[in-house]
């Protein structure tokens, strides 16, 4: 590797294990342009890639029951419940980290002691998350409950502090698929049946450009994930209290 190879690989590096020790934001990688070329095969292939328990400098990420994703740094870290499908990211190389993701089965260890990786791509990743999501929610919407999407409670559902959060509005949340911050930001806002819409700006140029121009007109500071717009105001990072607070204050202005 050349000195600009070793350079890019140690800033990875240093973003990836940072966005695993505090969950509150996440630094975004080297965008395409950032970088000189990329260096994913152009046929949509990857190069072999061996992993055991001992492969350092990992970050895999594992999707729960309920479509949320966990990001862990070794194969013993990862839950049952996520073990079969588990997305790979060695931090030290860019292969793997755009369209086409590593993915492997923790479930299927071989006699060798390395686990069996595969590829996918980057939508079918997202329609597995999107498919657990949907499989949790459809028995409450086939089951016409009261307090079901017919039946909704008025005024919105409270919050643990005893708080009506109407649906008079809906948040965005700015992120990517591999932002662990991005995805309990979320899933905090669904626990308060908040309406939430994520973009994925590495997916969607059109998304980043709009966040962009969030930022600039509200005089924040970006460089991180999610960046979160609650009916214009507009947080950088997940940190409950002040998305709390963003969140009750645009319900007193519904009101």
């Amino acid at each position: 590797m050349n000195g600009a190879g070793t350079l890019r690989g140690v800033a990875r590096l240093v973003t990836l294990l940072a966005c695993l020790a505090q969950a509150t934001s996440c630094k975004r990688p080297p965008s395409g342009d950032e970088l000189a070329e990329s260096v994913e095969p152009a046929k949509g292939s990857l190069p072999e890639l061996k992993l055991t328990e001992d492969t350092p400098d990992l970050l895999l990420t594992w999707v729960d029951p309920k479509g949320d994703a966990h990001a862990v740094s070794k194969p013993s870290d990862v839950p049952a419940e996520g073990r079969d499908h588990v997305r790979v990211v060695v931090t030290t190389k860019e292969e793997g980290t755009r369209d086409l993701f590593y993915v492997t089965n923790l479930t299927a260890k071989g006699g060798d002691g390395t686990y069996p990786v595969s590829t996918m791509t980057r939508r079918e990743w997202d329609n597995l998350i999107t498919g657990r999501r949907a499989a949790l929610t459809a028995p409450a919407d086939s089951a016409g409950t009261p307090n079901g999407p017919e039946n909704p409670p008025a005024g919105g559902a409270p919050d643990p502090a005893g708080k009506v959060h109407p649906a008079g509005f809906t948040v965005i949340v700015y992120g990517a698929s591999w932002c662990g911050a991005c995805h309990q930001a979320v899933a905090y806002l669904k626990r308060r049946k908040v309406p939430v819409v994520e973009k994925d700006i590495e997916q969607d140029p059109a998304a980043e450009n709009e966040m962009r121009s969030k930022l600039a007109r509200a005089g924040v500071h970006g460089g991180s994930i999610p960046v979160i717009d609650v009916k214009g105001k507009i947080l950088v990072g997940f940190e409950p209290h002040a998305l709390e607070a963003a969140v009750v204050g645009a319900s007193a202005v519904t009101l």
